[in-house]
């Protein structure tokens, strides 16, 4: 593996950690549902919807027999609750028809579920059963280029060019610790390279 690569890893277990906390959750259906109401959504929004929401819908079964509307109440807070209550309760429906009540463990299988795409996939796989796999998101993707780790146009390409850079016992915790850094310093806007401690190791320096 790149010496640059093995640096900015240790760098980033320093400064981020190794693991984080999960979305509150009992059962692995509920972590699904949490991560598909994170989208274009804060954790802090989210965090705050979910004790009411499994207090109102304990099981898989309840949340798949609820009316849209008691769902769409329970996180008008978070962004697009309207099509995500919709998703949410076809998801539920899926899970107890197709799989016996129980999220899959495959990929292909999650990507039949409403709501599911590949990010959501791959974020539910490691947090619910350590599957490992690399979630990109936009910060993952922005700062993985910034890098010289991936020049992908998708996030697809970008997790298969991550795959081949970073071991395998990475692949989990890159994208919360990419999300941190890019929140804090790599940001969207403004790449903060006067105060990262990545700027040795960046082969693009950008929007200085």
């Amino acid at each position: 593996m790149n010496e640059k690569v093995v640096q900015v890893l240790k760098i980033l277990d320093e400064t981020y950690g190794v693991t984080k906390e999960g979305f509150l959750h009992k059962e692995p259906w509920q972590l699904l549902l949490a991560i598909m109401l994170s989208a274009q959504s804060t954790d802090k929004q989210v965090e705050e919807a979910l004790p009411a929401l499994w207090e109102r819908f304990p099981t898989v079964a309840d949340m798949a027999n609820a009316q849209i509307e008691e769902i769409e109440e329970k996180i008008r807070s978070i962004g697009l609750y309207k099509n995500k209550a919709k998703n949410m309760k076809k998801c539920c429906q899926q899970i107890i028809e197709n799989f016996s009540g129980e999220v899959p463990k495959t990929m292909d299988e999650l990507l039949t579920l409403a709501g599911v795409g590949r990010k959501t996939a791959n974020l539910f796989l490691s947090d619910a059963y350590g599957i490992e796999g690399i979630t990109v998101d936009t910060h993952v993707m922005r700062i993985s280029k910034r890098l010289g780790w991936a020049n992908g146009k998708n996030p697809e390409q970008v997790e298969y060019e991550l795959q081949k850079v970073l071991p395998k016992e990475h692949w989990i915790r890159i994208n919360f610790q990419l999300i941190y850094h890019g929140r804090a310093i790599c940001t969207s806007r403004k790449a903060h390279c006067e105060r990262c401690m990545l700027e040795r190791y960046c082969d693009k320096k950008l929007e200085k």
